[in-house]
């Protein structure tokens, strides 16, 4: 599905991924159900049907990247510092994205919501908008 010129560089990464030029992929299960629930519920003319969505989700996501949860011991540690730093409504789903990629040791979160992962540069990662990625990693066509 095409959505315009905001998912050009999105688009090169995923091919990019796909041809095996990104050597390690990795996304939360969080972002699974996620795209689910949204390609499900999508305007008529770009939903798509349950059966559809898997296919997409096994083939393009389960196939190319590593899917990362929370393991069990870090859960109740990641809520206390949910309420230690007053992380709430949707925040709280980015900052678990981006508990994920801290401790899968990431090297760099792609996102066009560089604010919400902004504590991460503490950690080394760094986060960039798909341009970004797309220029710093020589993706471009």
């Amino acid at each position: 599905m095409e959505i315009g010129e905001a998912s050009a560089y999105p688009q090169r990464i995923v091919t990019a991924i796909a041809a095996g030029q990104i050597r390690r992929a990795v996304t939360a299960w969080h972002c699974c159900l996620e795209f689910y629930s949204v390609a499900t519920r999508l305007p008529e003319e770009f939903r798509l049907p349950p059966e559809d969505a898997l296919r997409l989700i096994e083939e393009e996501v389960l196939g190319r990247f590593e899917v990362r949860q929370l393991p069990d011991q870090a859960r109740e540690p990641f809520l206390r510092t949910l309420e230690h730093e007053r992380v709430v409504g949707g925040r709280v789903y980015d900052a678990h994205i981006a508990e994920i990629a801290r401790i899968a040791r990431a090297k760099a979160v792609v996102t066009d919501n560089r604010r919400h992962f902004s504590s991460l540069a503490r950690h080394g990662i760094r986060v960039l908008s798909a341009e970004e990625f797309v220029r710093s990693s020589r993706l471009e066509r």
